[in-house]
């Protein structure tokens, strides 16, 4: 896609179950997606920013809890880009919502990790974006063309975040996606190995065969 390559996984909610993970159960974070259970694992890949510590940046959800909060203040760095955003899963229909959307909805999620910024808000690129800016990470996040879809994708080169915005819209149809992470993305496939750089990392999501 615009001279980039990327690795994308499509996921249908019909077929396949995302989960959330953190802690395992010792109660020691995972740090890498190569640790996550194995049965049945299609692929893994990191779920968001994280601070200092391992912990999630922001909202975490995992079945239903609400492990750390959602986070509406401002602030430095890509997290606070606004508008921000998260992935989140209620009732088995899968969506990307602004902070503020998230904010005001209250969906009864089962699963959530907030991340920023957003990548495509409604067919629209974060209005902060260059067409191709000189920042270059190897990028990852997520998509969702409807309820019942999701797409992950990741740069197997550096990219900037104007063409990984275009990716999710104009290359993967996704009306509302997401940005994951830059610098430390990984995606893991048990059966293909990784894409992306070594390193611990804080949330993780794990896709799983029903």
């Amino acid at each position: 896609f615009e001279g980039a390559r990327f690795t994308v996984c499509e996921v249908d909610l019909a077929r396949h179950d995302i989960r959330i993970f953190l802690k395992n159960a010792e109660g020691t974070n995972y740090s890498r997606p190569e640790a996550l259970p194995q049965k049945g694992l299609l692929f893994a890949t990191n779920a968001g920013m994280f601070r200092p510590d391992y912990e999630p940046a922001g909202l975490f959800i995992q079945n239903g809890k609400w492990l750390s909060p959602l986070v509406t203040r401002r602030g430095a760095g890509n997290f606070h880009l606004e508008p921000n955003g998260v992935f989140w899963i209620a009732n088995g229909r899968a969506a990307v919502s602004t902070t503020a959307e998230f904010a005001k909805l209250k969906p009864r999620a089962q699963l959530a990790t907030q991340s920023g910024p957003m990548l495509v808000m409604m067919g629209k690129l974060h209005p902060k974006f260059d067409i191709n800016g000189p920042s270059r990470y190897i990028r990852n996040g997520v998509g969702v063309r409807d309820s019942d879809h999701v797409v992950f994708a990741i740069s197997q080169t550096p990219v900037s975040f104007g063409v990984f915005a275009r990716l999710f819209r104009d290359g993967l149809s996704c009306a509302n996606a997401l940005y994951f992470d830059g610098s430390v993305s990984r995606l893991y496939q048990p059966a293909g190995g990784s894409v992306g750089l070594p390193g611990p990392l804080g949330p993780l999501i794990g896709v799983y065969a029903r």
